[in-house]
């Protein structure tokens, strides 16, 4: 899956999430974040304004309105503050329960037309509680394959067409997507190009979505009697460029079909190594779905940089996503750790409470034939599994994993160590 991003953070850390392939908006970002880290906002807004310019869409310009709006209020500069927060609005930032708790926009909180963030939160999170009102969006799916055809017939202008045809006409999720997953269209053609068969080959099992509504919306109504808070946002299913089979965004959940669309007849020779051993098949596609409506109640734990939280934080995913939908989508862990877990656990002890979440987690560059990258989701299964077990009231637990302060006291609670005889 996607890393868990917590609105605690007030600035939207753009370069973190540009690739090697877009070194020119990356290396702006990179320069906006490093100059706002250092307290020199003026550099950031200069920096940020320049990466701005080089975004085709609007909706991709939409966190760095809102993080040079955040600049010019750290600076006293109301206007300029108004003038860019209002931007990015218009642009698609919507969210509203970040805008209320991100300091740096103290200087705004005075102004009248604050109270409308209020507002608007109220709005949006009230549509939330209930299971049966999350929608389910695949037209960014039906938009992908108008796109594709017209891109085989034309292929000399597929950024192009992908630009007037895909991504212009996106969802709001897609657009997120776009934004944290795939970053430029000129990415996206790319992976095209090296998938040729690929892409050509899933159109019907990416067009299956609709079958999985009914087992999407149980997971939905379980989770909702296990744990009252729950929030249920909207999914969008849409077409990426593998980089996330899953994640999510203020928007909703946001599911790359492309990367759980196998079948027999899918042929698998311009796929990684990591990318064939994580391609699934449609019909897991609830468990995904799942996993990413876990994250999405995870607001209210304490943000930790450490190697053990990371791998909670998705670990708890896989371990509720299971409890919800009946399944967990990370099997082969499972398989690989079979008889090697006191081995894994002295390897994860070297990391556990360092910031080195990237050797366990989002390590497809460490795959081999003979070790599984993400072995983190697995040490966090085991972790929140052991102590959902050991409680005998369960949705205590549910709740206790939800909104976990200390997660070195949480892994002496689970007493996982112990049953590994440690």
């Amino acid at each position: 899956m996607h890393r868990m991003n917590f609105t605690i953070t007030c600035l939207v850390l753009l370069a973190l999430r540009i690739p090697a392939s877009g070194q020119t908006f990356g290396q702006l970002g990179e320069k906006g974040d490093s100059a706002y880290a250092a307290k020199n906002y003026p550099l950031a807004i200069t920096y940020y304004n320049r990466q701005a310019s080089l975004q085709p869409f609007s909706f991709g310009r939409k966190d760095i309105y809102y993080n040079i709006a955040c600049c010019y209020s750290l600076l006293g500069d109301k206007r300029n503050a108004w003038r860019f927060l209002n931007t990015s609005l218009k642009s698609g930032y919507n969210d509203y329960g970040h805008i209320l708790i991100d300091s740096d926009l103290d200087t705004l909180h005075a102004d009248s037309d604050w109270k409308k963030f209020e507002e608007l939160n109220r709005e949006f999170q009230g549509k939330m509680h209930d299971p049966l009102k999350a929608e389910l969006v695949t037209s960014d799916i039906h938009h992908f394959w108008d796109a594709y055809d017209r891109v085989q017939r034309d292929t000399g202008h597929a950024a192009e067409l992908y630009s007037r045809y895909y991504f212009k006409k996106a969802s709001p999720g897609l657009q997120d997507y776009y934004n944290s997953r795939i970053f430029s269209v000129e990415n996206f053609v790319a992976n095209q190009k090296k998938k040729p068969l690929f892409y050509k080959s899933i159109r019907q099992n990416t067009l299956k979505v609709d079958q999985f509504r009914e087992p999407i919306r149980q997971s939905f109504i379980k989770l909702k009697q296990q744990y009252d808070e729950a929030v249920f946002p909207n999914v969008y299913f849409l077409i990426g460029r593998w980089t996330s089979a899953g994640t999510v965004s203020g928007n909703g959940l946001l599911i790359g079909t492309d990367m759980m669309s196998k079948s027999d007849n899918v042929p698998l020779g311009e796929l990684t190594l990591w990318e064939r051993n994580n391609y699934t098949s449609i019909d897991n596609l609830p468990y995904i779905v799942a996993h990413e409506l876990i994250h999405s109640q995870q607001n209210n734990m304490k943000e930790d940089t450490t190697t053990l939280a990371a791998c909670i934080l998705e670990g708890m995913a896989d371990f509720l996503g299971e409890l919800i939908s009946g399944k967990n989508d990370n099997e082969r862990l499972s398989i690989f750790a079979k008889g090697k877990e006191k081995q894994i656990w002295s390897d994860f002890e070297q990391d556990i409470y360092a910031n080195r979440a990237k050797n366990w987690i989002a390590n497809a560059g460490q795959e081999t034939p003979d070790h599984p990258a993400d072995l983190g989701y697995w040490i966090g299964y085991q972790i929140c599994k052991s102590y959902y077990e050991q409680m005998s009231d369960k949705k205590q637990a549910v709740y206790d994993m939800l909104h976990i302060t200390d997660y070195k006291d949480f892994l002496a609670k689970s007493g996982y160590q112990e049953k590994l005889g440690l």
